[in-house]
């Protein structure tokens, strides 16, 4: 007699380390299943390479997929500590789109009363955005930048159809560059965010589990 399958996973991809404590250090009960941070290191190429590594384990064959971390603002009037909910991820290689973006706007809400949630396209880059290149991105369409999501995704989207989506926090804003004085705040700011978003995750993922009608 076969056993039956137990809860889908949720793998969630971060890139950096300090993305990766406040996620690990963070309200973990609530969990519809097995959950996973990742972290891919830094870049499109590394996200790629190491997503694709960890999806080719049969135990992650049926895993749902979240890109988070922290990303720049494009927007004038996003501050640090803002939440973006990506509808879709963007690269030169086409557009991957995110799946359940209305429940994750309503837990974020939830979860962290009196943060801004934006949503729309997110974009992704190869190196950290300057300058100029922030409006010319926004004239695209694009809410904000990083450099991991959407290569992420678009990996993640060649592994076969299983749910995905991109939750990113604001710690580089137009009128808040990361150079400008102030940046240590800005900072500390989005760990924390980032650190209490993870039962707004579990709920994704666990809406994601219930049984169609």
């Amino acid at each position: 007699m076969s056993q039956k399958p137990g809860p889908a996973p949720l793998l969630i991809a971060c890139a950096l380390g300090i993305e990766r404590l406040a996620l690990r250090s963070g309200d973990r009960t609530g969990a519809g299943g097995p959950v996973t941070v990742l972290r891919t290191g830094m870049g499109p190429r590394s996200a790629e390479r190491s997503v694709t590594r960890a999806l080719a384990d049969p135990a992650w064959s049926r895993a749902a997929v979240l890109a988070t971390g922290f990303c720049a603002g494009l927007a004038p009037g996003m501050h640090p500590g803002d939440l973006v909910v990506a509808e879709e991820t963007r690269d030169p290689r086409g557009t991957i789109p995110c799946v359940g973006t209305d429940l994750l706007v309503k837990e974020l809400v939830r979860t962290l009363p009196g943060r801004t949630v934006h949503t729309g396209p997110l974009t992704g880059s190869d190196h950290v955005v300057r300058g100029q290149e922030r409006p010319e991105l926004l004239a695209t369409g694009a809410i904000a930048v990083d450099m991991e999501s959407a290569a992420t995704l678009y990996s993640v989207a060649h592994t076969g159809t299983r749910p995905v989506a991109a939750v990113r926090v604001v710690v580089d804003a137009p009128e808040h560059e990361l150079v400008r004085i102030g940046t240590l705040r800005g900072g500390i700011s989005a760990f924390r965010v980032l650190r209490a978003v993870l039962p707004a995750f579990f709920e994704w993922h666990r809406s994601l589990l219930l049984p169609r009608r």
